[in-house]
């Protein structure tokens, strides 16, 4: 449990600090220097987190075991974790024109109005990079192979997430959809992360605990969710599938891997 406890511990302490400076001014403390790109680079928390935690625990053979993973990946499944969640947003899409009678206007599924000097390219690598291995190297390439030793993979699943939600407390006094969010609001997105967590851990058990799919996963499904074609509706159907997706991997699959294949344990 010691390296679990120093890991989250860890994660928690280094992205709250680098963001400070934008959460501060809810607590009144104005005036903080902030960089560009910020809130990104409060997303390598998690990674850092693993990379202190390995060397602490298992010294040069963790990391280089850490650093395989990164680079490692069955070519089905990153074609998956690439491909998927822009799959599940033209079904969104379409749906939102079925029922709602909305415009199919997918021209706006590789761009995004928040990073607009980005291509589709340079936002991809963006996520890839801060939100993808940024996350994934500490939530799945870490904490969830050491939670799977002691529980199966849809209790560490749940587990994890708790721990991935509250990290994400900062984001509630600074960031644009997270300030506003109602009660009803924030079980949505719990429940979300929950989805997105046991999909997670199925890409993770499936491909050989390749953090590598899992992070572009992360990257895909964050651009899917961030492209200018999206609306509330395209966003709540594409909710949806992946909770539909999620549900059939727990019926199909079992809660003990959560795969076809065995866990992985660390």
């Amino acid at each position: 449990m010691k390296p679990l406890v120093t890991y989250f511990l860890l994660a928690y302490l280094i992205s709250w600090i680098i963001w400070f400076p934008l959460y501060a001014p809810a607590a009144g403390i104005e005036g903080l220097p902030v960089l560009p790109f910020h809130h990104a680079i409060g997303g390598l928390g998690p990674l850092i987190a693993a990379m202190i935690s390995t060397w602490r625990y298992e010294k040069r053979p963790g990391i280089l075991q850490l650093f395989k993973q990164m680079r490692q990946g069955q070519v089905v499944y990153l074609l998956i974790a690439l491909l998927s969640p822009f799959l599940l947003a033209v079904i969104a899409s379409l749906l939102n024109s079925i029922i709602n009678g909305s415009p199919v206007a997918l021209s706006g599924l590789l761009t995004t109005g928040e990073y607009p000097a980005f291509g589709f390219a340079g936002f991809f690598l963006f996520n890839l990079v801060f939100f993808g291995f940024g996350e994934e190297t500490g939530w799945r390439g870490f904490a969830l192979p050491r939670l799977q030793t002691k529980f199966n993979a849809l209790t560490a699943s749940l587990i994890l997430t708790i721990f991935w939600a509250l990290w994400h407390l900062p984001l509630f006094f600074y960031r644009p959809g997270f300030t506003g969010m109602d009660v009803a609001g924030i079980f949505g997105w719990v429940f979300s992360l929950l989805t997105g967590s046991i999909l997670l851990t199925w890409f993770y058990n499936s491909s050989k605990g390749s953090i590598l799919v899992c992070a572009i996963f992360h990257a895909t499904v964050d651009i899917a969710f961030l492209a200018d074609f999206a609306d509330k509706n395209t966003n709540n159907y594409m909710g949806m599938l992946i909770t539909i997706w999620g549900i059939a991997i727990i019926l199909f699959y079992k809660p003990k891997h959560l795969s076809a294949k065995e866990k992985i344990v660390r």
